[in-house]
């Protein structure tokens, strides 16, 4: 970069502080301010200094005040025409930054008497070594920007996703739930009220009661996995213990009781947000449901590991396995069922910023491994080492 002919001569310091400044972490307005401060320090005559950033509409200048419209006084009129406006009284200028020839920002600059010419040159020079800084501020800020709008959107739309579930639980409780009560408590009466020489009819009522009673336990499991109240109580760790514990309360599909732990590693629970620990909690969910569903497993290991910037879960079995391939595949009549399920577990880790990874195949068990970034925690990755 050649050096402008007004800073020749002044030493190396104040490139010094010009490039202290630019490989600064501050984002606007703060930067701003600091490259306001370095025109005042480095003028003669200068008493004060303004920063006025052009938005992204192109619209209106941002400073500390209210917005200047572009086109609106001395230093709308050098960002409309690209041009330094010398300010009525003598004392001062609104000097433009340019960069990929368009204007970006105005050094607005003021003087307690007339203004030295030596001073607006510097000024001129200054705001050519300041455009790419302040520029690439400008595109960071918009960088940060939408990653928290995906944030905002992924949080939001993992609460719809809840609040659905949420309903859906009511009305089964307010529903289903109080009808099958209401057909248990009729069957009972009718098998008090039928006669004993009625064997046949006893045995279809007795039946019809154990169906119902059956309807009524399935109806209660699926409330509570629509929206289990430990998530909300207790947080992820103590949500996934309850998980394991309901699932190893009954008998695997090998009639054998399934040995399901849950390993927590890492202290940053507190910093998880509510809407990371829903997505992988369903994800643990949907994992351990396929195992015992499907896997004929004797043991399922989940681990959930902390690190600065992310968080991963491992769901794994010693199941019966199967191609990942086919039954991700698309049609298909081999399919399984739970290709569905294993979709879903992508889609809601890649709504959080994060991957799936599956592995598995036919006679070795199954491997599902979940990692999600932390929202906000800088040098956010995904990849699958430890941290």
């Amino acid at each position: 970069m050649t050096v402008p002919s007004a800073l020749a001569g002044r030493g190396t310091d104040l490139l010094v502080r010009i490039v202290r400044v630019a490989c600064s972490d501050r984002e606007l307005p703060q930067l701003a301010d600091e490259l306001a401060g370095l025109v005042v320090r480095s003028a003669r005559a200068l008493t004060f200094c303004d920063v006025y950033v052009l938005d992204d509409d192109r619209r209106v200048l941002e400073w500390a005040g209210p917005p200047v419209p572009l086109g609106e006084g001395d230093v709308g009129r050098a960002a409309a025409h690209g041009r330094a406006r010398a300010h009525a009284d003598g004392r001062g200028a609104a000097v433009p930054m340019h960069s990929g020839g368009a204007v970006i920002a105005v050094l607005d600059v003021r003087s307690a008497g007339p203004c030295p010419p030596e001073d607006v040159a510097l000024v001129t020079a200054l705001a050519e070594l300041f455009a790419p800084v302040l520029c690439s501020c400008r595109r960071l800020r918009a960088a940060r920007e939408r990653e928290h709008a995906a944030e905002r959107f992924a949080e939001r739309a993992v609460e719809a996703q809840e609040a659905e579930r949420s309903r859906l639980s009511r009305e089964i409780h307010d529903g289903i739930a109080q009808r099958l009560a209401g057909l248990g408590f009729h069957l009972s009466a009718a098998e008090r009220a039928l006669p004993e020489h009625h064997p046949e009819g006893l045995a279809q009522i007795m039946m019809a009661r154990s169906l119902c009673e059956l309807a009524a336990a399935e109806t209660r499991a699926a409330i509570g996995g629509l929206r289990p109240p430990v998530l909300d109580d207790l947080g992820l760790s103590a949500a996934l213990a309850t998980l394991a514990r309901e699932a190893g309360d009954g008998p695997g599909p090998s009639g054998r009781p399934l040995d399901v732990t849950v390993t927590v590693e890492g202290e940053l629970e507190d910093a998880l947000p509510d809407h990371v620990q829903t997505a992988l909690y369903r994800i643990a969910q949907e994992a351990v449901g396929n195992s015992l569903r499907h896997a004929s497993a004797s043991c399922v290991d989940l681990l959930l590991e902390h690190f600065g910037d992310r968080v991963r879960l491992t769901v794994a079995d010693d199941g019966a396995g199967f191609s990942v391939r086919d039954v991700m595949a698309h049609g298909g009549r081999g399919r399984r069922p739970d290709s569905y399920g294993l979709r879903g577990m992508t889609e809601r880790a890649e709504l959080l910023g994060g991957r799936v990874t599956v592995t598995s195949r036919p006679g070795v068990g199954t491997r599902v491994e979940a990692v999600v970034p932390i929202p906000g925690r800088a040098g956010t990755g995904t990849g699958s080492g430890g941290g």
